[in-house]
């Protein structure tokens, strides 16, 4: 099968996602296009038997590009298998008002771009205070210092689940006609 694989990251772990997700389906013999959704231009969606998009949570939105494409794409994704992985640290946690903002925020992205895709995973992803500006690092530590008291705030962790991640790829996978 060939599949795209496009993603929209702001600092870089739904980049790393993405490849990761990219090189699992080329290791399992499918042919895959990795593309940062900021470089797509008009991109022949009938050429691929499936669509995966990436994008991240950012103050209750994903990046301009993932909603700019889903809602140009909206009819031509509605004609393909499709994956949306929402990656955020509310994904990392087991709060229930974290995870209805996040099931808010994907009604608000359908909503907004016409485009409901066939599965939508959430994502946990990475708190990296090395690459946060000093406004970003002072959020994001009180942020994690109420999910996760007994992590050590000076260092980078990350909370993705890749074997959590595989299984819902081959999930999806496995739903795809061949």
């Amino acid at each position: 099968m060939k599949i795209l694989t496009a993603y929209a990251t702001t600092e870089g772990q739904t980049r790393k996602i993405a490849r990761w997700v990219a090189d699992r389906l080329f290791d399992q013999g499918h042919t895959v296009e990795l593309v940062p959704l900021s470089a797509i231009g008009d991109v022949k969606l009938g050429r691929f038997d499936g669509v995966i998009l990436a994008a991240s949570v950012h103050l209750g939105h994903y990046q301009s590009e993932v909603t700019e494409f889903a809602h140009k794409s909206a009819k031509q994704l509605v004609n393909l298998r499709t994956l949306f992985l929402s990656v955020s640290l509310a994904a990392a946690g087991h709060d229930a008002e974290d995870w209805r903002g996040l099931d808010r925020i994907s009604d608000e992205f359908k909503a907004a771009t016409g485009w409901s895709p066939d599965r939508l995973v959430q994502v946990a992803g990475a708190y990296k205070p090395s690459e946060y500006d000093m406004v970003r690092r002072f959020v994001m530590r009180r942020v994690i210092a109420q999910k996760d008291p007994e992590k050590d705030l000076s260092i980078d962790h990350e909370y993705t689940d890749w074997t959590a991640l595989g299984a819902e790829v081959d999930s999806w996978l496995a739903d795809i006609p061949s």
